[in-house]
């Protein structure tokens, strides 16, 4: 099963993250299929980039996301 996830970057105490298509059994940090994005917690606001018309299309063919993705998701409006 494919999942849509945060692969995580950055330095010790300075993570950041980006938003991948992977199998359900590869590691966190591992192989993945397509990057759609990426999540940067460390600014004020939080940025969120997203390829919205990706990540619909990854959602329509099966792929599910984290309930930590379906919430950016949501503040973007990529998903209603």
């Amino acid at each position: 099963m494919l999942k849509i996830r945060l692969r995580r970057m950055g330095a010790k105490k300075a993570p950041f993250y980006r938003i991948v298509v992977a199998d359900s059994r590869a590691p966190r940090d591992g192989a993945f299929v397509e990057e759609i994005g990426y999540y940067n917690p460390l600014t004020d606001p939080a940025e969120v980039v997203v390829d919205a018309e990706k990540a619909k299309t990854w959602i329509k063919n099966g792929a599910q996301p984290t309930e930590t993705v379906r919430g950016l998701f949501k503040k973007n409006g990529v998903i209603d």
